[in-house]
């Protein structure tokens, strides 16, 4: 078999799965990874349709199980933290609602993703992709800090901000699309009775107030949304917030910029929101960044290919993008042993597997736009708040089927399990 020799950029849910198969099809991968060690913090997840029976054909259901964050489901709340609509988990099915069943920390599926390959992977932590050559023979990488080393492959499974991506299909204004709102996250110590469920709480948006005598109008502010989920361990959850600022310019690297940006927006708010912003400052695992979607019209160029959110990431409101990830890395592997590393028909193939998948996930994710969490008018608050359960408030396509059919594109039975190698 040739080009069995693949580096991976990227130690996170792609990169990992990716790792995994291509050990498993006798492939020699190496993971260069930019943080230290494993990567701790992060928000919750969920692993849907196909994407259980790439965990089931890596036998990993039991660790699965076992860190599960066991939701009942969700309900809205007023200032008051009254319930005013609820919707439970069988409402869309396993794989369809906001919230799925195979439901956990990011942190958790990272770690034993890494302990299933730790012992016959290499890792190379704390060092970073600077430079790619391809030719017609491989791929030479060099690196912040190891000496340079050749590749018969490289994949980039580094995130929706790429480092392979921007050395070797171009910068992020290409490719990366602006869907106008912000997420954050953190895990707290809360003691707040959430019966199981997640509870979100939505404040209505202002209206818009037009200029008079040449002055110029006040701007409209569209809702906002304060959730708190329960997580697996006892006397612990995970505090977010979802909103919208066009015109919001962030440094990535500033944490606390980006904190104090969460506090302004939030400063108005009522029910557990003043002590959720004050337990934010001491947050280690806070996550922010800009609900934002990867399209490129092909995800290979030479001996370079793309994985998750590098290539296809569907935004982090859409519940879909770890099951893309473990889809992704997944056909990958497989396509490449089906043709003995032949990387050229392996990419081709790989493509035309996963992009109807890719597109039936990005669409939904446009079209249920925020998922009711950031509601532009006084009476979609009306509406949620007349409602007994959740579906009318929320968009049309998460009040059909949900996720379920998107989550279920791709079938596996063209690919055979490969033995233990």
């Amino acid at each position: 078999m040739e080009n069995r020799d693949i580096l991976v950029s990227g130690g996170g849910i792609a990169g990992a799965a990716l790792a995994y198969w291509l050990r498993r099809y006798g492939f020699r991968p190496t993971v260069v990874e930019r943080a230290p060690a494993p990567r701790t913090g992060g928000h919750g997840i969920d692993i849907r349709g196909t994407a259980r029976q790439v965990i089931e054909r890596m036998g990993l259901v039991p660790r699965i199980q076992d860190a599960r964050i066991r939701n009942r489901g969700m309900a809205w709340i007023n200032a008051k933290g009254k319930p005013v609509a609820t919707m439970n988990l069988d409402v869309f099915g396993p794989s369809g609602g906001p919230v799925a069943e195979w439901a956990l920390l990011r942190t958790d599926l990272a770690r034993i993703l890494y302990d299933a390959i730790r012992d016959d992977v290499e890792y190379v932590f704390d060092d970073a992709i600077t430079g790619v050559r391809q030719d017609a023979d491989g791929v030479t990488a060099t690196f912040e800090k190891a000496e340079p080393r050749r590749f018969d492959l490289l994949v980039g499974a580094d995130g929706v901000h790429s480092a392979v991506r921007g050395l070797a299909f171009g910068p992020d204004d290409r490719y990366v699309r602006d869907l106008n709102s912000f997420i954050a996250l953190y895990s707290i110590d809360s003691d707040a009775d959430l019966g199981g469920r997640q509870l979100m709480y939505t404040l209505p948006g202002r209206p818009g107030r037009p200029g008079r005598a040449g002055r110029p109008g006040r701007p409209g502010r569209p809702g906002r949304t304060a959730a708190l989920r329960p997580l697996a361990q006892p006397g612990r959850a995970m505090a977010g917030f979802f909103f919208r600022d066009p015109g919001l310019d962030f440094d990535r690297r500033d944490t606390a910029a980006q904190k104090r940006v969460v506090a302004r927006h939030f400063a108005d708010a009522d029910w557990e929101v003043p002590g959720l912003l004050a337990k934010m400052w001491d947050a280690t695992d806070f996550y922010f960044d800009r609900v934002e979607q990867v399209h490129l019209d092909t995800w290979s160029t030479g001996r370079t290919v793309l994985v998750g959110d590098a290539a296809y990431c569907a935004s982090p409101m859409s519940g879909i993008g770890t099951s893309l990830a473990l889809v992704g890395a997944y056909v990958l592997a497989g396509e490449l042993s089906r043709a003995d590393g032949d990387h050229r028909t392996a990419l081709a193939a790989y493509e035309a597997a996963m992009r109807q998948f890719v597109d039936r996930a990005q669409e939904f994710a446009r079209s249920s736009g925020d998922g009711g969490l950031l509601p532009d008018s006084s009476w979609q608050m009306w509406l949620r708040n007349q409602s007994v359960r959740a579906l009318p408030y929320l968009p049309r396509r998460i009040a059909g089927r949900g996720l379920e059919p998107v989550a279920h594109t791709v079938t596996l039975a063209d690919y055979a399990t490969p033995a233990h190698h």
